[in-house]
C-alpha cells in the first residue's frame, strides 16, 4: 500500500487575488505552474477587476 502524503508536505503558492497560500491538488498535477487562483471565487473576482 502506498505511503500517505501529508498536506503540509505538498508544494504551496500564494493566490494571485487574495494572497492566501494554497496547496497542490492532484487535478492540478499537469499544469501546476499555470494555476494562479485558489478558488473559482478568486478567479471570478480577478475577472471582475480586469473588466473595470
Amino acid at each position: 500500500m502506498p505511503r500517505m502524503v501529508r498536506k503540509a508536505d505538498l508544494p504551496t503558492k500564494p493566490c494571485a487575488c487574495c494572497g492566501r497560500p494554497f496547496a497542490w491538488r492532484r487535478k492540478w498535477a499537469k499544469d501546476w505552474d499555470a494555476v494562479k487562483y485558489c478558488s473559482d471565487r478568486c478567479r471570478g473576482a480577478a475577472r471582475r477587476k480586469e473588466a473595470t
